[in-house]
C-alpha cells in the first residue's frame, strides 16, 4: 500500500466517524517556542491548553513534521530521519479511552477491502502505563487482546506531557511484531526493534505540576475535560504494509535513493559507507523540498539555517558518492513528483521551490571549492604540528567566510582523522553575536547604561508622541543625560540626550529614520536634535548638542521638527507601502517585506525572492506605482484590535511583534499595512517614484532602491543628459542606443576570444616538447615542468591532459605541471590508468606538491589541482612529486 493511500484511508476512516479533517499546518510553527512543527499535535496545542475553544469535538489530520536534534545520526541508522508525517485523531471532551482504543483497533485490523490496513491481530502487542488498569481492561475484555500480549511500562515510556505544567496523562502504544529475524521474542518491553511502535494513544486526563525530565513531576489532579491525542507514524506503517526492512526502503524515500544511484552510479547496498550517504541524500532532500514549499529560505539563522544545513549535507554526500556537477534539480524533481500526490501545492509551487534549491546548491558548490582548500590547509598544518584537534578559529573562518555549518566541518575533519575545537568555535561565534548586539545597542543608547532610561521611564512615564498631527508644540524636559550619565543640567557645547514628556519628533523605527530639528527652552537655551531613539519601550530619547544657554530638567520648552525633511521621509515611507503591494501583486505573497529604510527622498525595500526579479517585472511594478500616484488616493491611519486588522487583510511585517491594538495605514483601495510611521495624506503628494534597481543582499532576499519626488526628477534629468551624450558618441537616436552599443560590445568580445584562442594554442604547442622530455622513474613516464607565468588554471589543466593523452596508454604516466598565477603557485597533476594500477593517484600527488608550496589541494585519482603561497618552492615541489612516484611505483 503506497504512502498516499495510507494517508487517504486514515483521513477517510475518521471523517466517516464524525471527525473534522484538518489540513496539515505549515512546517513553520505558529508558536514562539518552536522553529518548526515537531509533532502532530502542535497545531492543536492551544485547544489542549485551554487557550482557545476548539471549533470541533473530534478532529483528524496528517501533519508534516520536522525534527533535527539527531541530524548527525541520519543515515547512520535506518531509524533516524528529519521529516515525517504524523497521522492523528483528536477528541476534545468527547470520546475517551474506550473510544480511542476501539477506533485504533478497527482501522488497523479491518480488511483492506473494508477500508482498513489489514494488519494481522495476532501480530499486534499493546503497552499501557503501569497504573492504568482501565486501559488494560479495555484492551483485554472489550477488544479481545490476549493478556500475554499486553505489557505495562513506567512513566518514562508510557506517560505523556508537554514538558511543562499543563495537560498530561498515561498513554498506550500499539506495536507490530516484525518476526524472529528482527530479534528475540518477549514483546516491546524486551525488543523494540522487533516489536516496532506504530501508534501511540495519549489519554489526557491529569494536570501536571513543576518538574524536570520525563518522569520527575507531580500530578496535581484531574482535568475538568478529558481529551484524546493520538499519533501514528505514517512512514513506520508504510514500512510494514510495503514489506520492507526500514523507512528508507518505503516508496517516498526509495525513489530518491534510486535517483541518487542513477546520478552517481553507486548502488544501494554496495557498502555501508555509501548507504549512509544515500540515506542522508534521500532524507535531507525530501525535508528540504517540504521546508521550501512552506516558505523557508536558506539562511544563517533560525529555520533558514536548519534548511541550509540539511541541504548542504545532502549536496556534499552526493559529492562523496562521486557526483561532480549540479544534482539538486533532478533530486528536487523526484521529491516533488513523489510527494505531490499527497501535497499538490508542491507541484503548484514547483518553479519557486526549484529556484530556491538550485540557488542554494550553486552557492554551496562555490563555497565548497574555496572552503575545502582552506580546510585542507588547516588539516595539513594541524597534522604537521603533531596535533589531532582542528583549531576553533579555523572552524569559525569556514563558517563565517565560506558558509560551512559546523557539523560539516566536523564531518570533513573526522574524515581526515581530526576532531574540532568546538568550544573555541562556539566562543568565537558568541563573541561575534555579542559584538553585533553591542554595536546595535550603542546606536540606540549612545553607550549609556540602559538603566538610566528605565529610571526616567519609571519617574516620568512614557513619552507621548504627537507627531502624527503636529510638527511642533509645547513640552517639558523630564530627563537629561550628558555623555551617557544622568544629569540635572547641561551647558553650551555639551552632547546631550533629552527626554520630553510629549514630542513631535518621530523616533527611528519600522524602517523610518528619526526626525531632526530643535528644542527651544523658554530660558533661551537651544538644543540641536540630530537623532531620536527608543532604547527602552515608550521612551523617546532626543540626541543632540546644546547650541546656546543652559538646559535643566523640569524646564518648559518648544519642540520643532524639520518639516521639509519630515515630508520627504513621509513620501518615501508611503512609496515603500506602494512598492510592497505592487511587488506582491506581481510576484505573489512570497515577496514579503524583509526590512526597509525610509530617508528623505529615497528608500530601500528588502523582500523575499529566490531569484532576481526580471527587468520587465520591475518596469511593470514601477509603472503600477506611478499609476496609483496619478489616481490621487487618500491615505489614512486607524488604530484597531489586531484581530480586526488581520480580518481586513492588513499586511504585517514578518518577525515583528505587535500588541493587542495596532495602527493600520490604508492607501485607497490599493494597500493596507500595519505601520507606526508617518505618511502623506494623498498619493499625489509623492509626485514621482523611480526604482533604481534590485540586487541580492543574501540567500532568498532581494533589495530595491528607489527615489521619490524631486530626487526622482533630478535622477531622470541626469539620465537624460547621459543619453544625449551617448547619442552624440554613437550617432544614433535614443531607441537605437541598445543595438548600437550591443554591436560594439559584441565586436570587442569576439576580439577577446581570438586573443584567448591564440594564447591557448601557444600554451598547447609546448605539449610535444614536454612529452619528449619525460623521465623514466621506475618504469613510469614522469613529465614535470613549469609553464609561463600567467597561464590560467583551465589552460594548465588542458595542457596537462593533452600531454597525458600523447603518452601511450599501456605505459604508466604521471604529468605534473606548475605555473604562477596572480603571484601564487598553481599545479595540475594527472595520471593515466596504467599509473593508477601501480598505486599512483593524482589527488595524493597534488597534496604532496601543494604541501611543499605551502597550500592545499585535492581532486580525483585521475586529475587533481592544488596551489600554495611560496612560488620559490616550485622546484622542491617537482622533486617531491618525483620522490613519491619512485616510492609508490
Amino acid at each position: 500500500m503506497e504512502s498516499a493511500e495510507i494517508r487517504r484511508r486514515w483521513l477517510s476512516f475518521f471523517e466517516e466517524r464524525g471527525h473534522t479533517v484538518v489540513p496539515s499546518a505549515s512546517l513553520i510553527a505558529d508558536d514562539p517556542t518552536l522553529l518548526l512543527v515537531p509533532a502532530g499535535m502542535v497545531p492543536f496545542k492551544p485547544y489542549f491548553l485551554g487557550e482557545v475553544k476548539p471549533p470541533f469535538a473530534r478532529a483528524s489530520s496528517v501533519q508534516k513534521c520536522v525534527r533535527t536534534p539527531d541530524i548527525e545520526e541520519v543515515g547512520k541508522t535506518t531509524r533516524h530521519g528529519t521529516f515525517f508525517q504524523m497521522c492523528g485523531n483528536f477528541s476534545f471532551g468527547d470520546y475517551f479511552k474506550e473510544g480511542a482504543i476501539k477506533l485504533a483497533w478497527e482501522l488497523l485490523t479491518s480488511s483492506v477491502e473494508h477500508g482498513g490496513y489489514g494488519l494481522e491481530p495476532e501480530k499486534l502487542w499493546i503497552t499501557v502505563y503501569q497504573d492504568d488498569d482501565e486501559a488494560e481492561q479495555i484492551w483485554r475484555d472489550v477488544v479481545g487482546v490476549p493478556a500475554e500480549r499486553i505489557q505495562r511500562l513506567g512513566k518514562k515510556d508510557n506517560f505523556w506531557s508537554m514538558g511543562v505544567p499543563g495537560p498530561c496523562g498515561p498513554c498506550s502504544e500499539i506495536n507490530y511484531d516484525r518476526g524472529p529475524e528482527f530479534g528475540v521474542e518477549g514483546g516491546p518491553a524486551v525488543n523494540d526493534e522487533r516489536y516496532v511502535e506504530i501508534w501511540n494513544l495519549v489519554f489526557m486526563q491529569y494536570e501536571r505540576g513543576q518538574g524536570t525530565g520525563k518522569d520527575d513531576f507531580e500530578i496535581l489532579g484531574d482535568l475538568p475535560s478529558k481529551n484524546i491525542d493520538t499519533g501514528l507514524g505514517l512512514e513506520r506503517l508504510a514500512m510494514i504494509l510495503q514489506g520492507v526492512q526500514n523507512m528508507y526502503e518505503t516508496d517516498t524515500l526509495k525513489v530518491v535513493i534510486d535517483k541518487a544511484t542513477e546520478l552517481t552510479g553507486v548502488r544501494y547496498g554496495q557498502s555501508q559507507e555509501s548507504d549512509v550517504s544515500l540515506r542522508v541524500v534521500a532524507d535531507h532532500m525530501r525535508t528540504s523540498v517540504m521546508l521550501i514549499g512552506d516558505g523557508v529560505t536558506p539562511g544563517n539563522e533560525g529555520r533558514g539555517y536548519v534548511l541550509r544545513r540539511i541541504m548542504r549535507r545532502a549536496v556534499r554526500n552526493m559529492r562523496l558518492l562521486g557526483a561532480s556537477g549540479p544534482v539538486v534539480g533532478a533530486l528536487v524533481d523526484t521529491v516533488i513528483r513523489t510527494m505531490g500526490e499527497q501535497y499538490p501545492e508542491l507541484e503548484t509551487d514547483r518553479k519557486r521551490i526549484e529556484t530556491v534549491a538550485l540557488a542554494e546548491e550553486a552557492a554551496f558548490l562555490k563555497a565548497l571549492k574555496g572552503g575545502t582548500n582552506i580546510l585542507d590547509t588547516a588539516v595539513n598544518e594541524t597534522k604537521a604540528a603533531g596535533g589531532t584537534v582542528l583549531p576553533g578559529d579555523k572552524a569559525f573562518l569556514l563558517h563565517d567566510t565560506w558558509g560551512f555549518p559546523i557539523d560539516l566541518t566536523l564531518e570533513m575533519a573526522a574524515e581526515q582523522g581530526l576532531s574540532v575545537d568546538e568550544e573555541g568555535f562556539r566562543r568565537l561565534m558568541k563573541e561575534q553575536r555579542e559584538r553585533a548586539k553591542a554595536d546595535a545597542l550603542a546606536k540606540k543608547t549612545g553607550h549609556a547604561d540602559v538603566s538610566a532610561y528605565r529610571s526616567i521611564a519609571d519617574t516620568a512615564g512614557a513619552t507621548e508622541f504627537v507627531g502624527y498631527t503636529n510638527t511642533e508644540g509645547e513640552t517639558t524636559v523630564v530627563g537629561l543625560l550628558v555623555n551617557g550619565v544622568s544629569s540635572p543640567a547641561a551647558t553650551e557645547g555639551d552632547e546631550v540626550e533629552v527626554v520630553l514628556d510629549r514630542t513631535p519628533f518621530y523616533a527611528e523605527g519600522g524602517g523610518q529614520i528619526a526626525d531632526t530639528g530643535r528644542i527651544r527652552l523658554h530660558s533661551g537655551a537651544v538644543i540641536e536634535v540630530r537623532d531620536v531613539q527608543q532604547p527602552v519601550p515608550g521612551v523617546s530619547v532626543h540626541k543632540g548638542s546644546v547650541q546656546v544657554g543652559e538646559v535643566t530638567v523640569g524646564s518648559t520648552a518648544y519642540a520643532t521638527i524639520d518639516v521639509k525633511r519630515r515630508r520627504a521621509i513621509a513620501r518615501a515611507h508611503s512609496a515603500t507601502h506602494l512598492t510592497h503591494q505592487a511587488l506582491r501583486d506581481a510576484l505573489g505573497p512570497t515577496a514579503a517585506q524583509a526590512g526597509s529604510e525610509n530617508q528623505p527622498g529615497r528608500f530601500r525595500f528588502d523582500f523575499g525572492s529566490p531569484s532576481a526579479v526580471p527587468q520587465t517585472v520591475m518596469t511593470d511594478v514601477e509603472q503600477k506605482i506611478n499609476e496609483v500616484l496619478a489616481r490621487e488616493l487618500d491615505v489614512h491611519a486607524e488604530v484597531m484590535p489586531i484581530d480586526e486588522a488581520k480580518r481586513q487583510g492588513a499586511i504585517a511585517e514578518f518577525g515583528e511583534k505587535y500588541g493587542e491594538k495596532v495602527r493600520v495605514v490604508t492607501i485607497g483601495d490599493f494597500s493596507k499595512e500595519l505601520c507606526g510611521g508617518t505618511h502623506v495624506h494623498n498619493t499625489a503628494q509623492l509626485g514621482l517614484v523611480k526604482l533604481l534597481g534590485e540586487s541580492s543582499i543574501g540567500s532568498g532576499v532581494r533589495r530595491i532602491e528607489a527615489l521619490v519626488g524631486v530626487d526622482a526628477y533630478h535622477f531622470l534629468a541626469k539620465e537624460h543628459t547621459v543619453v544625449a551624450q551617448l547619442q552624440e558618441l554613437v550617432k544614433g537616436r535614443p531607441e537605437e542606443l541598445p543595438d548600437k552599443i550591443s554591436a560594439m560590445l559584441g565586436k570587442l568580445k569576439d576580439a577577446e576570444k581570438e586573443i584567448e584562442k591564440f594564447r591557448a594554442e601557444k600554451v598547447l604547442q609546448a605539449a610535444a616538447g614536454l612529452v619528449q622530455g619525460a623521465k623514466d622513474v621506475r618504469g613510469v613516464a614522469v613529465v614535470t615542468g613549469q609553464v609561463p607565468d600567467g597561464t590560467s588554471a583551465d589552460d594548465l589543466r588542458k595542457l596537462v591532459l593533452d600531454v597525458r593523452g600523447r603518452i601511450p596508454g599501456d605505459r604508466p604516466a604521471v604529468v605534473a605541471l606548475f605555473t604562477t598565477a596572480n603571484g601564487r603557485p598553481l599545479t595540475v597533476i594527472a595520471t593515466n590508468e596504467a599509473a593508477r594500477e601501480r598505486g599512483l593517484k593524482a589527488g595524493e600527488l597534488v597534496r604532496t606538491a601543494a604541501k611543499t608550496l605551502g597550500g592545499g589541494g585535492g581532486g580525483k585519482p585521475d586529475v587533481a589541482q592544488g596551489g600554495g603561497q611560496n612560488v620559490e618552492a616550485i622546484g622542491e615541489a617537482v622533486e617531491a612529486v618525483e620522490r613519491l612516484v619512485a616510492e609508490t611505483a
